[in-house]
């Protein structure tokens, strides 16, 4: 479950990027971004270069692209992610629902539960050592 939620994770925020850039043609401002052309923009009063680079390159796509390696990097080494970044996303996902219905956010939902549940289970399956119990140091020299 935690590998599916970090593909669905990094493939919903590849998505969003390159379909921004796109289908939505904001990688056309380009020329403007690298100029210096945002540099005194009002975010009050965005220009449509504005407006293109929060939706393509400052979104929440490429953080969702990095979270969701993460999530696929620790799972490939054995290690649970933390909770926090299932809880922290889904609060994240719950504004979205509430200020835009109408988009995938049910997508980022699931991945949320698919971690939460899989964290359990992997926490489940592999106790915590007690207290005062200390794993042998593998690394020093008798």
């Amino acid at each position: 479950m935690i590998k599916w939620a970090g593909w669905i994770i990094t493939l919903f925020g590849a998505a969003h990027t390159l379909l921004a850039l796109t289908l939505d043609k904001a990688a056309r401002h380009a020329g403007t971004w690298f100029s210096g052309g945002l540099r005194n923009e009002d975010l009050a009063d965005m220009s449509p270069a504005g407006s293109a680079y929060w939706l393509s390159l400052e979104s929440f796509g490429p953080p969702l692209i990095l979270v969701g390696l993460l999530v696929l990097w620790l799972d490939r080494r054995g290690v649970t992610p933390p909770t926090f970044i299932a809880w922290t996303l889904g609060a994240w996902t719950a504004v979205d629902a509430v200020v835009l219905p109408f988009t995938p956010w049910p997508l980022i939902a699931l991945a949320c539960t698919l971690l939460l549940i899989g964290t359990r289970r992997a926490r489940r399956s592999t106790p915590c050592p007690e207290p005062g119990v200390h794993e042998p140091d593998h690394n020093s020299r008798s």
